[in-house]
């Protein structure tokens, strides 16, 4: 659970934004999104390989 602290007399548009900004650094969507369909382990190891890859590729040759 998420908790956002109001400061007296601060704007309620400041507080959303806080809100917001913990919202997506938390993850949940993420997660749920992640949660929606079973991905198989073999699957899910051969995204990362490619990705581990791909970093690589584009940051290893500086």
């Amino acid at each position: 659970m998420l908790i956002i602290e109001v400061k007296d007399g601060e704007a309620i548009d400041r507080a959303l934004k806080n809100f917001k900004r913990k919202f997506d650094k938390s993850g949940v969507m993420k997660q749920l999104r992640e949660r929606k369909q079973f991905t198989k382990p073999s699957v899910k190891r051969r995204e990362e390989v490619l990705k581990a890859t791909y970093k690589q590729k584009t940051y290893g040759e500086q």
